[in-house]
């Protein structure tokens, strides 16, 4: 789902993942999240309605790009 308004990238190998919005085509770069926290904290600063049940529910309006939602880092551990 690459259309979504909302891409959350790939886990750096810094760790944290790039945030892009989408509006009217023009791509928009939020920051780079650490956390689902993050994330919703770039939301709320855009005034988007709801931005913790975007986040931590099951949306359409954002993308995740490569490994699983809600992680963001790379863990040799598991």
């Amino acid at each position: 789902m690459d259309h979504a308004p909302i891409l959350v990238h790939r886990i750096a190998p810094t760790g944290g993942r790039r945030v892009v919005i989408r509006i009217r085509g023009v791509d928009t770069v939020l920051g780079i999240a650490f956390s689902d926290r993050d994330l919703i904290e770039f939301l709320r600063r855009l005034d988007v309605p709801g931005p913790e049940d975007l986040v931590l529910g099951d949306s359409e309006v954002i993308a995740w790009q490569g490994g699983k939602p809600h992680v963001y880092e790379e863990r040799d551990d598991i």
